[in-house]
């Protein structure tokens, strides 16, 4: 993986949507300070086929996060194409992304956040 660009897993450890978006925050402070351009959030949808309760909070705080500029955008999975503009804004910044596994997906359990 490129130095640029990491994957957090909000799921791991099963957390409470407060712990899950305090770390979200975190990761996403400390790959400023790091000079990491892109950060891949897994998420989940939510075992039960309707969608979790991470998911709508982590992009809520990523909303949050951009507005204040400590997000430059970021792009949910399910957009994540070639044909769709901020993807293709993200591949010029992180190249490594065009062998991510969830390009051409419309993987709606992970959201790319660009910093």
């Amino acid at each position: 993986m490129a130095q640029n660009y990491r994957i957090i897993n909000l799921e791991d450890d099963l957390p409470t949507v407060e712990q899950a978006m305090r770390r979200l925050v975190w990761e996403v402070r400390t790959a400023r300070k790091q000079g990491i351009r892109l950060l891949k959030v897994i998420h989940g949808f939510g075992s039960s086929g309707r969608g979790g309760k991470i998911r709508p909070a982590a992009r809520r705080e990523l909303e949050t996060l951009q507005k204040s500029g400590h997000v430059r955008f970021y792009i949910p999975g399910e957009r994540l194409s070639i044909f769709d503009a901020d993807t293709r804004r993200a591949l010029d910044l992180v190249p490594a992304l065009r062998g991510d596994s969830d390009l051409e997906r419309h993987n709606n359990g992970v959201t790319l956040v660009v910093l």
